[in-house]
C-alpha cells in the first residue's frame, strides 16, 4: 500500500466524523511515514493526539497488508506521558483509532496505578501500543529480556516535551531513549510539545545533539490562532499596604457570579493547601453548591480524580478548585471559564492553563485573574501583554545529572547487565552527558562496583559485580528489590497513606504535616474534616469529624518563583506606572493610589533606577533591596548581598525575601553608602562568594538529599514501611559531611553544588541581574517608615516566623492602620 492510498484511510476517517484534518497533522502523517523524527509544536486541544496516533496506525498497514485477517503480536509504540490521569485519555483515542480501521492491535497502560494482575498479563504479552510514563518505562528497562519486549517497538511519543524537559524525568527519557535506539533499528523518535522559547533546543535534547535521530529530524508547528482573553478580577476596595497572607479570599463573592454565568469553570490555585482552603471556604460561604463543586490536586485518591474528571466531561460540575494536576492535556470540553487565583509566576503555565477554557480548536478561551493581594495586578497587566506578544519561557535542560546516571545504570545491571564501553558510546550521545569525561565515566563505574572512595569499608554501597567478560551485574536479589521500589527522580517528603480507620483509601499526605498532629486533633483533607486517631503501618488512620477547624493539610513543597521571561515583563508594566494613564492598562491604573503613596514615602523606580529603602522599627534596623526577579533569585542575592557586608564589618541579618525584592533586618544599621562604594552589586567572584555564604551551604546540604536517593546511596524504605524523614535526612547529611570534610572532588558532593547554584539560586540569572543593577543608578532612600513595596515583605517574614501568638491578620491589619494614619 503506498503513502496516498494510506493518507486517503486517515482522511476518509476525518470525513466519517464530520472533521477536517489541520495542515500540521498532515505534515505529521506525512513526514513519520517517510521515516523521520521530529518536535510536533502545538497547542493544547487542537488534535495533537490525531497527529501522531494514525501514523503509528498507518505504519502498521503498510507493513501489514493482511492487517485485517492476520496479526502478529508484540509491542510496536509506546506513548509517554507525564501524567497518570492522561492516560485513560490517550487511550481512548488510540482504540478509536484501532477500531474504526479494523486492525486488530491492543491497546494498553502501564503506570504506577496499574494492577499487578494486569503487569503480571503484560509480562506475558505486551500491548501493540503501550502507554506509560518515564519511570514506568525505566522499570520495563528493569525486566530481564527487556531488549526482546523493545527490539519491535517502531515508535515511541513523548508527550508534552516542554513539562519533562528541564527536569530530571527528562534526563530518565534521554537516558531511555539512548538505550532504545540501540535495540530498536527502526525507532521513530516524536516529542509533542507546546509552546516554549528553546523549541530547536528541546528537539536536541530529545533527540541527541549530533546524533543521526537528528539529522533525520523536522519541527512542525501547528499555526492555530487561539484567542485568549485575560479578565482581571480588581477588587473594589484594595489595601494601601497590600499583604500576601489571605490567599484571595476577600474576593471570593466576585468569584461567585462568574461560576453561576459558566456552564463549568476552573479554579486553579497555585498549591494543595491553598487549594483546600478555597474549596472549604466556597462551601462554607456557599452551602447551596454542595454537591455541585468539586476539588483535585495530586495528593487525593485516584479514583476521587478519576470521578471530578468524568463529572467535568459530562458536565455534572459547576466547579473545580485544582492545581497543576489539571494544567495539562485531558480533554475537558465542557469548561468555559478559568480562575487563576494568585500570580501563575510564568507565561506558560498561565496559557496552560487558559487553555483549558474553549478547549477545541477556533474556540476562545476566557481566564479571570484573581489577585491574592494588590501588587499582583502588576502580574495581571504583564500576563496581558505576554499573550498579546505571544511571550514564552525557555525551558533549561539539566547537564551532568550523575544522580540520574546511577540509577540508570543500576537499573540496566539488575536486568541483564551491562558493558561499559558500549553504554559510554549511548550515553555520550544524549544532551544530558554529551560532555561526560571517560574518568568521570569510571569514577561512576567505581561507585557501582565499591562504593565511594570514603564509602569502600561499607558493604552496603557495594551493589554492582564485574563478571569475568566485563559485564556490569547485580546478582543480589535485595539490591535488585529495593532499586525498583525507589526507579524515579521525583523526591519530596515522606508520603502516608490516609485511610478510615474501617478501611477506604483517601488520599495521601506528608509526615512532617501529620508529626504536628495529636490524637484527637481534627484537620481538614481532601474537602473532608477528619479527626486524626493513629499513624500505623505508615498508615494514617481518621474517622470523619463535624468538629470545625483551623487546621488546613499542606504540603512542604517551595513555593514558585517569578520566571525570568515574567520578571521582565513585570518590570516593564511596573515603569509604565510614570506614563500618561492612557498608555497604562487598567490593572495598572486601579493601583495608582498604591504608587502615589510610595512616591510620596520613597520612589517608583524607573528603567534606569535601582531602589533601596531603609528604615528603623522596634524589630530593627529594615534594608530593602528591590530588583523585581523572582524570589528564587532573591535569596541568591540577599544571601551573596549579607555575606559581602559581613566582610565589610560583623553584622547579623535575617532574610526575607519575595518576587519583587528582599530584606536584610539587623540589630545594627548598615551604612548603605558603603555598600554602594565597594560595589557590592559586583558579578565578580560571583560563584566563590556564594559557596562562601552559609546560605548556600545549607541549599547545598538540602539538595544533597534528593541526589542521595535518586542515587541510590538512602533507600526511602518498602511500601508502607517507608524510613521516616528525619532518618533521611540525617541519612543524607551523615554522607554530606563525610564527603565535605573526606572526599570533595566526589561528584554527587559536587552536584549538589552544582544544582544549588543553577536551579535552585538560578546562579546564571543572578549574573544577570547584578550586571543589570551596575547599570542602573542606586537609588537610596532612607525613610521614616515601611513603604507599599516594603510592607509585603515584611508581613511575609512574619506569617514565616510567627512572631506573635495573636492573630496574624490582625496583627497586620493594626499595623497597616497605623501607617495609614501618617
Amino acid at each position: 500500500m503506498n503513502r496516498e492510498e494510506l493518507y486517503h484511510i486517515a482522511q476518509n476517517w476525518f470525513d466519517q466524523q464530520n472533521w477536517k484534518p489541520f495542515k500540521f497533522q498532515k505534515d505529521t502523517w506525512k513526514a513519520f511515514l517517510q521515516g523521520k523524527n521530529g518536535l510536533l509544536n502545538a497547542p493544547t486541544g487542537s488534535g495533537k493526539t490525531y497527529a501522531l496516533w494514525f501514523p503509528i496506525v498507518l505504519n502498521y498497514i503498510k507493513k501489514n497488508p493482511q492487517y485485517k485477517t492476520k496479526h502478529k503480536k508484540g509491542l510496536k509504540a509506546i506513548w509517554i506521558t507525564p501524567l497518570r490521569a492522561l492516560s485513560q485519555e490517550i487511550r481512548q483515542s488510540a482504540e478509536r483509532v484501532t477500531a474504526d480501521l479494523e486492525t486488530q492491535m491492543t491497546v494498553g497502560i502501564r503506570t504506577g496505578d496499574t494492577t499487578t494482575k494486569e503487569r503480571a498479563s503484560q509480562k506475558k504479552q505486551m500491548p501493540d501500543l503501550l502507554i506509560t510514563t518515564p519511570e514506568s518505562l525505566q522499570l520495563l528497562l528493569a525486566t530481564k529480556g527487556y531488549d526482546k519486549i523493545f527490539k519491535d517497538c517502531s515508535a515511541i511519543v513523548v508527550d508534552e516535551w516542554h513539562e519533562l524537559l528541564g527536569t530530571k524525568r527528562g534526563v530518565q527519557m534521554e537516558l531511555a531513549l539512548s538505550r532504545l535506539k540501540t535495540i530498536s533499528k527502526d525507532l521513530r523518535i516524536w516529542g509533542i510539545s507546546a509552546t516554549i522559547g528553546n523549541l530547536e533546543q528541546a528537539r536536541d535534547v530529545l533527540l541527541g545533539p549530533e546524533t543521526e535521530a537528528l539529522e533525520n529530524s523536522v519541527m512542525i508547528r501547528a499555526n492555530i490562532k487561539k484567542k485568549i482573553t485575560v479578565k482581571s478580577i480588581i477588587p473594589k476596595k484594595m489595601e494601601t499596604f497590600p499583604w500576601r497572607g489571605h490567599l484571595g479570599l476577600h474576593l471570593l463573592e466576585d468569584v461567585v457570579p462568574i461560576i453561576n454565568n459558566s456552564r463549568t469553570t476552573l479554579l486553579f490555585t497555585n498549591t494543595r493547601s491553598q487549594c483546600e482552603i478555597w474549596f472549604q471556604k466556597i462551601l462554607e460561604k456557599h452551602p447551596e453548591y454542595a454537591g455541585d463543586i468539586a476539588m483535585h490536586h495530586g495528593s487525593i485518591n485516584k479514583d476521587t480524580r478519576n470521578w471530578v474528571e468524568n463529572a467535568i466531561r459530562n458536565e455534572e460540575l459547576k466547579a473545580v478548585v485544582c492545581t497543576s494536576s489539571l494544567d495539562l492535556g485531558v480533554d475537558f470540553a465542557p469548561v468555559e471559564t478559568v480562575v487563576q487565583i494568585g500570580g501563575p509566576k510564568g507565561v506558560a503555565r498561565f496559557l496552560q492553563r487558559a487553555g483549558r477554557s474553549g478547549h477545541r480548536p477556533g474556540e476562545e478561551s476566557v481566564i479571570y485573574f484573581l489577585p491574592t493581594h494588590a501588587i499582583e495586578l502588576i502580574e495581571a497587566s504583564a500576563l496581558q501583554q505576554a499573550v498579546k506578544h505571544n511571550a514564552v519561557e525557555d525551558r533549561m535542560p539539566y547537564l551532568n545529572c550523575y544522580d540520574v546516571l546511577l540509577q540508570y545504570l543500576t537499573t540496566l545491571a539488575i536486568s541483564d547487565g551491562f558493558y561499559p564501553d558500549d553504554i559510554y558510546k549511548e550515553v555520550r550521545q544524549t544532551f544530558c552527558y554529551q560532555t561526560l569525561t571517560l574518568d568521570q565515566w569510571q569514577w561512576l563505574l567505581n561507585f557501582l562496583v565499591m562504593g565511594s572512595q570514603s564509602l569502600q569499608s561499607y558493604d552496603e554501597y557495594k551493589k554492582v559485580e564485574v563478571e569475568e567478560d566485563g559485564k556490569f551485574k547485580v546478582n543480589n536479589r535485595g539490591v535488585a528489590m529495593r532499586h525498583r521500589f525507589q526507579i524515579g527522580t521525583i523526591v519530596g517528603d515522606v508520603n502516608l497513606t490516609v485511610r478510615y480507620q474501617k478501611g477506604g483509601y483517601i488520599g495521601s499526605i506528608e509526615e512532617f504535616f501529620i508529626s504536628k498532629l495529636n490524637r484527637g486533633d481534627v484537620f481538614t483533607f481532601a474537602g473532608r474534616n477528619l479527626e486524626f486517631i493513629r499513624i500505623k503501618d505508615m498508615q494514617v488512620h481518621v474517622r470523619n469529624s463535624t468538629k470545625k477547624t483551623n487546621k488546613i493539610s499542606s504540603w512542604s513543597g517551595s513555593r514558585m518563583t517569578l520566571s525570568a521571561q515574567m520578571s521582565k515583563l513585570l518590570r516593564e508594566e511596573l515603569y509604565t506606572s510614570s506614563e500618561d494613564k492612557k498608555y497604562q492598562s487598567i490593572e495598572i491604573r486601579a493601583l495608582a493610589h498604591i504608587f502615589e503613596r510610595q512616591r510620596r514615602e520613597s520612589i517608583v523606580p524607573n528603567p534606569n533606577e535601582f531602589l533601596i529603602e531603609t528604615f528603623k522599627t522596634r524589630e530593627g534596623y529594615h534594608h530593602l533591596f528591590y530588583p523585581f526577579e523572582g524570589r528564587f533569585v532573591h535569596e541568591a542575592m540577599g544571601s551573596l548581598l549579607g555575606y559581602r557586608i559581613s566582610l565589610l564589618s560583623p553584622i547579623t541579618f535575617s532574610l526575607a525575601f519575595n518576587d519583587y525584592g528582599f530584606e536584610l533586618l539587623s540589630d545594627q544599621e548598615i551604612d548603605i553608602q558603603q555598600v554602594i562604594d565597594n560595589d557590592l552589586f559586583t558579578s565578580e567572584y560571583l560563584l566563590d562568594d556564594l559557596q562562601n555564604s552559609l546560605n548556600a551551604t545549607e541549599m547545598a546540604r538540602r539538595k544533597f538529599r534528593d541526589i542521595a536517593i535518586i542515587s541510590g546511596m538512602v533507600f526511602t524504605g518498602y511500601p508502607n514501611k517507608g524510613v521516616k524523614m528525619k532518618h533521611l535526612q540525617s541519612n543524607s547529611q551523615l554522607l554530606f559531611e563525610v564527603f565535605r570534610d573526606y572526599e570533595p572532588e566526589n561528584l554527587l558532593f559536587q552536584q549538589a553544588f552544582t544544582e544549588t547554584f543553577q536551579h535552585q539560586l538560578e546562579e546564571g540569572r543572578l549574573r544577570l541581574s547584578l550586571e543589570r543593577i551596575a547599570e542602573q543608578e542606586i537609588v537610596w532612600k532612607p525613610c521614616i517608615k515601611a513603604t507599599p513595596f516594603a510592607f509585603p515583605l515584611i508581613t511575609d517574614r512574619m506569617s514565616r516566623e510567627k512572631l506573635s501568638s495573636e492573630k496574624l491578620a490582625d496583627r497586620i491589619k493594626r499595623m497597616s492602620a497605623l501607617l495609614m494614619k501618617n
